[in-house]
Formats: C-alpha cells, structure tokens, sequence
C-alpha cells in the first residue's frame, strides 16, 4: 500500500494510526501541502478533489479517510477499532464523528487560509477561531465518555477505538492552536495512554519522514 499524505494533516495522522494499529505495512509520499503540492495537476490525477490522505492499494485509489478507515475495518477486521455491540459502536461512531464532521471540516488547511487571505485574520484570530469550535466539540467528546462511565485508560474501554483514532490528532492540531488542553482532564489522559502505544507514537506528525 502507498499512503500519499502531509505529516501535519488530522486526516492523515488519524489513517497512520489506523494503519499501525492494524499492523499494516505501507510506504509514504510525502505531499507537502505548503508547496500546494497537492494543487498539481500530477496529484489531481490521483485524487480530483486534492485533498490527502490518498491510499493506493494495488492501483485502485481510495480517498476521504472516514471511508479508507471502513475499508480497513472491514478487509482486515483484526484488531477491531469497533465494538462488537450495535449500541456501543454507535457510541464510538458518534465521538468519531464530533472531531470528523463538526471540529475538522471548520478547522482544516483550506478554511483557515480563507480566513487568512480572504477575511484579513490575523494568526491570533484564526487560533481563536479554531479554539471556539475545538472546545465546543472537545466539551462534548469528554461529557459523552464521562457519562459512560467505563473503566479503562481509552475513549470506549481497555482499547483503543476509532474515537481514539480520531481524537489524537484532533488534540495535536488543539495544542499548535495554542488551545490548553488541561481543560479536559479525561481527554489529556486518553491522548497520553495512546502516546504509550507504539501505534501511535510512530503515526505521530514529528515522527515522520516529510517532517519539518
């Protein structure tokens, strides 16, 4: 498998973890978003909406990471990252969902350069921007784990999920926001259990080959 993709994306940082927890072997290319790489003709051949992550699996492309990582899941269904149980996959779908559908999409590259170059916002504008809607989503993320009440140092248990696996990067891309984690103790602890697993030290953004 080859895996076009930014170190500093959420989107691909969230498809690394996946990818290693799952055991999988792949090669990266590197696409390097602030040399618009990925406006190249070259890349839109590969994906016309030129976006990454990108995953190559013998010649057949798939994109969006939210349907690569259901693709993983069902081709190689071990080590599970959904429970077993209809509701309680439902549970994690619905964390997955809070930083894939409500905190990413306002926060990513194409918005925030809006902001910048269409709107006039300066870098403390667009952290505040992107502090307003990581917090909303990060107040509900840790309310829903909490209500649960389950034992265990991830999101939904003694391992790691797919709200794992989308949570992680959503709180590396908080913290270069500048926004202070410490506000949401449950999260901070679930993000240093993950930091524990080799998994996802090595999907990490610093740990890649195009960093820098």
């Amino acid at each position: 498998m080859k895996l076009y993709s930014f170190f500093r994306s959420g989107t691909s940082h969230r498809l690394r973890i996946a990818l290693n927890l799952k055991g999988i072997a792949y090669e990266q290319a590197a696409v390097d978003l602030r040399c618009e790489q990925h406006l190249t003709d070259a890349f839109k051949a590969i994906n016309p909406q030129q976006l990454v992550p990108v995953l190559d699996v013998d010649g057949r492309l798939i994109t969006q990471s939210p349907a690569i990582i259901e693709w993983l899941e069902e081709r190689y269904p071990e080590p599970p990252l959904l429970p077993a149980d209809a509701n309680e996959r439902a549970h994690v779908r619905a964390l997955a969902a809070i930083v894939g559908c409500d905190i990413h999409p306002v926060n990513n590259r194409r918005i925030l350069e809006a902001l910048r170059h269409r709107f006039g916002a300066d870098e403390a504008a667009v952290n505040d921007w992107c502090g307003t809607w990581i917090g909303a989503g990060f107040d509900a993320f840790q309310a829903l784990v909490e209500a649960r009440g389950g034992a265990g140092p991830f999101a939904c248990g003694e391992q790691p999920t797919l709200a794992d696996v989308y949570l992680v990067p959503q709180i590396e891309s908080a913290r270069r926001f500048k926004v202070d984690i410490a506000r949401w103790p449950r999260l901070a602890a679930i993000d240093e259990a993950c930091g524990e697993l080799e998994a996802f030290r090595s999907a990490a953004p610093a740990a890649q080959p195009d960093a820098g």
